[in-house]
C-alpha cells in the first residue's frame, strides 16, 4: 500500500443496531476497491470483518474491525463496529479516533434501540455522519418510511436524500445520484442518464441540496437569495460546509450483500465527509496538567493514541493507534507517555480483517497498528518523551452485568488474576475487583453475551480456564442503638493459663467506618492489652455476625475489665474482645445494608407499563418519568439484589428494545423479611461448610 498524506485519508465509523448491515456493506467496499475477489458472507462466516472464532461461531460482529482500503487515490479508514449493545465500549472507542460516521438503519427495521444509542453517541463526539438506509433489496423494504420515521426522531436536523432508490424491493437495481444527476445502476461504477420516471422526482430532491448548500455559507446564501445560480463546486463545497456543522445529514441507499450502490457512497464519503485536519482540532494534557487544541499535522509533535489492543496467539499482542499528530515511521523508538517507558516499534501495519499489511510510514490523521508492544495499554498515548502529552480516555459507561469467577484448576488460579488484568486492559467495558466482603473474584462487563466472550477469550488465546457463578449481594452489617456486654475469657490447661475479662460498649458511628477508644480508668487493664482487643474487635468487623458480611459504622469503647498478673497475655484480650463485640453487637440492633442502585432505563412508550410493573415487584423506588425522543425514560432507586440480571430481563420485557445504566448511589437498611431470608442462607452455608 502506497504512503497517503493527511488530506487523502478519510476515517469512518460504521454504526447501527445489530444485524443492520454494517460487516455486509464493508465487504462490498473492500470488494469493489479490489481488496478482495469474492464477497463473503455473515452466515457462511466469511467475511474480513468478522474473522475471530466467536464472531464466526455466534455469527455476529463482537469486536471492532478495521478495513483499510483505496479508492480514486484516497486511503479510506473503515472501522466496522459490532451492533450488539454488550459490545458498546468497542463503539466508544471506534468513534473515539474517527472523524465521520455512517449510521445504517435497516429499510425494513427502521430505527431500532441501537440506532438511538450509537447517534448519542455520534452526537458526544461531535461527528458529521451520513445516514445509510440498508438492505434496500429486502421484501418490504420501504425508504419514505424510514426517512420519515428519522426526521421524526431527530426533528432539529435536516436529512436531505443525495440517493434516491431505483427500484425497490426485489427490484432494487441501483440509485438515482443527486449530486451529479446520474443513474448508477449495480454498484455503481458506471452512470446512465436517469430514467424518464425519476427525472421529476430527482430535480425536486436536488433543490433541497442546493438550498442546504447555500444556507452551509453566508456568501453562497446571499448568491441564492438574489436569484444567482450556484455552480457545482460552490455546491459541493456548501454542502460538504453544512454537513460538518451538524445540522445537515445526508442520506443514502444500499444493499451491501448484492454490491448495489457501493461506489456513489466512496464517493461521496471522498467528496463529502472530512480528511482528519478538517475534522477538528485534537485536545491534549501537558505534565502540568493543562489542556490545549492542536491540528492534525505532520509538523506538529508525535501523539499516538493507544484505542485498541487485542491478543493474537501467532504474533503476541497487536496495539491499534491512531496518529493525531506528526508523522510515524517503522523501526523506530517512542516515549510511552502514560507508563513513562521507552517502546520499540518495529513494522507499522494496516489492518484489514486479521490481514496485516506492512508499511513504512503513517502520516497524520492516519491509523495503524503494531505488535509486540511490552508495556502499552488501550488508552495510552506514544509520543516525544521531550514533549509529554497525553489525551484523555473516552468516558466509557458503568458495568451493568457482573459474575463471580473461578478458576477451573490450580494452575489457572495462578494466572486468573493476570489474566482478568489483561482482558480488561484491552476492553474498557470490562473490570474486575476482589469483593472483600463475599470473598469472590468479580468479573463486570456489559450483559451476559459481554462476560461470556470474555471468559472463552480467555480460554481460547490466553489457556486459562474459568467458571462462573451469579455473585453474591455485597450486603454490610451495621448497628441502630448502643449496645453493652461484658466477657471473661478463663483457661486453665495446666501450666500458666489464659485470663482476660473485657466490658465493651458499642455505638452507631456517624462519620467513617470504625472508631476504637479506651474509656478505663484506674488501670483495671493495662494499656499494652488494647492493641489485642482492638484485633479481636477488627476480625469481627471482617468477618461478620448475622449473616458473613463486613460491619461499619460502629464506634466501640473498651469501658472496664478485670487482668491477671500471671495469665493475663495478649491473646486472652483478643478472645474476649471478639467475644465481647459480638454480644455488644446483637445487642445494639443489628441490621444488614444493601447497596441500592440508581437505574435509569429508556424503552418504547408501548413498554412503560410492563417495565413500571415490573420495578414495583423489585422493591423500587420510582425518582420520575419522562419522555426523550418519542420514548419513556424512567428513573428509580431500587436494590443491587433486584437487578442483578436486569439486562437479560429488560431485554425480554422489550424484545430487545430497552436499555438502561446505573450507578451506586448508596446503602440501606435491608427489610427484615429479606434480610431474614439472607441470614437463613448464610447459617445454612456455615451447616454445610462444617459438615464438608
Amino acid at each position: 500500500m502506497k504512503e497517503y498524506a493527511t488530506e487523502f485519508i478519510r476515517n469512518i465509523a460504521l454504526v447501527s443496531h445489530g444485524g443492520a448491515g454494517k460487516t455486509s456493506l464493508g465487504e462490498a467496499l473492500l470488494y469493489l476497491t479490489g481488496v478482495i475477489n469474492r464477497m463473503g458472507r455473515v452466515e457462511e462466516g466469511t467475511t474480513v470483518s468478522d474473522y475471530e472464532d466467536e464472531e464466526i461461531r455466534r455469527k455476529l460482529s463482537l469486536s471492532t474491525s478495521l478495513l483499510t482500503t483505496e479508492f480514486n487515490n484516497h486511503k479510506i479508514n473503515v472501522i466496522d463496529t459490532p451492533g450488539y449493545t454488550d459490545f458498546i465500549g468497542e463503539v466508544i472507542s471506534a468513534l473515539g479516533v474517527a472523524d465521520s460516521a455512517i449510521i445504517l438503519v435497516d429499510s425494513v427495521a427502521g430505527i431500532e434501540v441501537g440506532t438511538e444509542v450509537v447517534w448519542d453517541y455520534c452526537d458526544r463526539f461531535s461527528l458529521p455522519r451520513f445516514l445509510m438506509i440498508s438492505k434496500m433489496n429486502r421484501e418490504n423494504a420501504n425508504f419514505e418510511r424510514v426517512l420519515q420515521s428519522m426526521r421524526e426522531f431527530a426533528p432539529d436536523l435536516m436529512f436531505i436524500p443525495i440517493q434516491l432508490p431505483w427500484g425497490e424491493k426485489n427490484g432494487f437495481k441501483g440509485v438515482i445520484d443527486l449530486l451529479d444527476m446520474q443513474a448508477r445502476p449495480e454498484d455503481g461504477s458506471k452512470a446512465v442518464p436517469i430514467p424518464e420516471e425519476y427525472q421529476d422526482a430527482a430535480e425536486k430532491a436536488r433543490i433541497s441540496i442546493i438550498e442546504a448548500a447555500a444556507e452551509g455559507d453566508d456568501e453562497l446564501i446571499e448568491k441564492y437569495l438574489n436569484g444567482e445560480v450556484l455552480t457545482p463546486e460552490e455546491i459541493a463545497f456548501g454542502f460538504k460546509k453544512a454537513i460538518k456543522s451538524g445540522n445537515v445529514v445526508p442520506v443514502l441507499l444500499s444493499a451491501g450483500t448484492a454490491n448495489i450502490g457501493t461506489a456513489p457512497l466512496l464517493n461521496a464519503i471522498i467528496s463529502l465527509l472530512p480528511d482528519p485536519n478538517q475534522a477538528s482540532e485534537f485536545t491534549v494534557q501537558a505534565k502540568d496538567g493543562a489542556e490545549k487544541s492542536l491540528p492534525v499535522t505532520d509538523a506538529g509533535p508525535l501523539v499516538a493514541y493507544v484505542w485498541k489492543t487485542t491478543a493474537d496467539p501467532f504474533v503476541g499482542r497487536l496495539t491499534y493507534f491512531r496518529i493525531f499528530s506528526s508523522v510515524l515511521e517503522s523501526d523506530n523508538r517512542v516515549w510511552n507517555q502514560n507508563k513513562a517507558a521507552e517502546e520499540r516499534i518495529g513494522k507499522l501495519f494496516v489492518m484489514r480483517g486479521k490481514e496485516q499489511v506492512a508499511i513504512e510510514r503513517l502520516h497524520a490523521g492516519d491509523i495503524g497498528v503494531v505488535a509486540k508492544l511490552n508495556k502499552t495499554n488501550t488508552g495510552d498515548v506514544l509520543g516525544d518523551r521531550s514533549k509529554p502529552l497525553t489525551m484523555s480516555m473516552p468516558e466509557y459507561p458503568n458495568a451493568l452485568y457482573s459474575v463471580a469467577v473461578m478458576p477451573k484448576t490450580q494452575a489457572d488460579s495462578a494466572k486468573m488474576g493476570s489474566t482478568l488484568t489483561r482482558l480488561s486492559e484491552e476492553d474498557p467495558t470490562l473490570s474486575w475487583h476482589q469483593e472483600s466482603s463475599t470473598n469472590e473474584t468479580i468479573l463486570q462487563g456489559m450483559g451476559g453475551q459481554h462476560i461470556d466472550v470474555a471468559i472463552r477469550k480467555a480460554e481460547s488465546k490466553l489457556q486459562v480456564g474459568l467458571n462462573t457463578k451469579t455473585p453474591k449481594v455485597p450486603y454490610r452489617e451495621t448497628i441502630t442503638k448502643t449496645g453493652q456486654s461484658q466477657y471473661r475469657h478463663k483457661k486453665q490447661t495446666g501450666g500458666s493459663g489464659q485470663f482476660a475479662e473485657v466490658y465493651m460498649r458499642v455505638e452507631p458511628l456517624k462519620d467513617g467506618d470504625f472508631e476504637f477508644v479506651n474509656e478505663v480508668f484506674g488501670g483495671a487493664i493495662s494499656q499494652g492489652y488494647m492493641p489485642a482487643i482492638e484485633k479481636g474487635v477488627r476480625s469481627i468487623m471482617r468477618g461478620g455476625v448475622l449473616a458473613g458480611y463486613p460491619l461499619e459504622k460502629i464506634k466501640v469503647a473498651v469501658t472496664d475489665g478485670k487482668e491477671h498478673p500471671v495469665d493475663s497475655k495478649a491473646v486472652a484480650f483478643e478472645i474476649a474482645g471478639r467475644e465481647a463485640f459480638k454480644q455488644a453487637f446483637r445487642e445494639a440492633g443489628p441490621v444488614l445494608l444493601e447497596p441500592i442502585m440508581d437505574i435509569r432505563i429508556t424503552v418504547p412508550e408501548a413498554n412503560m407499563g410492563d417495565v413500571l410493573g415490573d420495578l414495583n415487584t423489585r422493591r423500587a423506588k420510582v425518582q420520575g418519568m419522562e419522555t426523550e425522543r418519542g420514548r419513556s425514560v424512567v428513573t428509580a432507586h431500587v436494590p443491587l439484589a433486584e437487578v442483578l440480571r436486569y439486562t437479560t430481563d429488560l431485554r425480554s420485557m422489550t424484545g430487545g428494545r430497552g436499555v438502561f445504566s446505573m450507578k451506586l448511589i448508596r446503602y440501606e437498611v435491608v427489610p427484615s423479611h429479606v434480610a431474614n431470608q439472607v441470614i437463613a442462607a448464610h447459617k445454612k452455608e456455615m451447616i454445610e461448610k462444617d459438615g464438608g
